[in-house]
């Protein structure tokens, strides 16, 4: 028994180091509504289907009762579509600059694919994003077998195990001991570990490091040390089963664990 099928995650795993497309907008949408969040407000729910990430962040405390102090009165769904619609435009604005397939990836995909195994792909993005990412991924040469959006899904993203399953049946995956899922935030951990599937962590360039590759480069070996084991820990703790730093690794994690099923 061997690993057939590797499903990546796109922003912060595949392309956009350090997943910063939709960060940047969460920021800006909400300081328009009067309301300013930390970086770290808006990183917590990464990953998830926009319009729950923005139901998430309004729900963190803080902002639930700054929301209040500055509006008057405790947020509604109809803000909830407000900010979202918001969202979709600026973010549909931006998107194409973010699309560049981050170091290691397009090699990893490559030597996996040598190796028999298919490629599939789960996101926290819409539909109508993704053509624009994949678009532009494509051009820069990355491109996964297969895309599930939670779109696609009824809107049941991550950490619902759906997006996995539908890869599964659409490259034809027979078990779910075979299928290893790849992500860069603890949503992508929970929707993998929700799934049945092996779940990795990916640190450098990861939404959860949340650093650019600007600012990573910048830091001294022994930060950058510091950093990647603070990350590592947090996606240990979600319950991954193994972590790398980048996707280099992930060719040889394939053999350590077709060895431990074979075990």
């Amino acid at each position: 028994m061997k690993i057939e099928t590797v499903i990546l995650d796109w922003a912060g795993t595949a392309v956009d180091f350090g997943c910063f497309a939709p960060v940047n907008v969460f920021l800006s949408i909400f300081e328009d509504a009067g309301v300013n969040v930390t970086l770290e407000e808006a990183r917590k729910p990464m990953g998830m289907l926009k319009i729950d990430h923005i139901r998430t962040m309004l729900e963190m405390p803080r902002i639930n009762e700054e929301w209040q102090r500055i509006h008057g009165q405790a947020f509604t769904e109809n803000d909830v579509h407000t900010l979202y619609n918001q969202f979709e435009t600026k973010l549909m604005e931006s998107l194409a600059n973010y699309t560049d397939p981050i170091q290691h990836v397009k090699t990893a995909v490559q030597q996996l694919r040598e190796a028999g195994i298919r490629i599939g792909s789960t996101t926290g993005y819409t539909d109508s994003m993704m053509e624009v990412v994949t678009k532009n991924a494509a051009n820069k040469g990355y491109q996964p077998d297969f895309l599930v959006t939670p779109t696609q899904v009824g809107d049941k993203g991550r950490p619902y195990p759906y997006m996995i399953f539908k890869n599964m049946q659409a490259l034809g995956s027979k078990s779910t001991k075979q299928v290893v899922k790849v992500g860069d935030t603890t949503s992508d951990i929970m929707e993998a570990l929700n799934a049945g599937v092996w779940a990795v962590g990916v640190i450098i360039g990861s939404s959860e490091m949340g650093l650019s590759e600007e600012e990573f480069q910048a830091l001294t070996s022994e930060e950058q040390q510091q950093v990647i084991a603070e990350t590592r820990r947090i996606f240990e703790e979600t319950g991954a089963h193994y972590t790398i730093e980048t996707m280099a690794e992930l060719p040889k994690l394939i053999e350590t664990i077709n060895a431990r099923l074979n075990r």
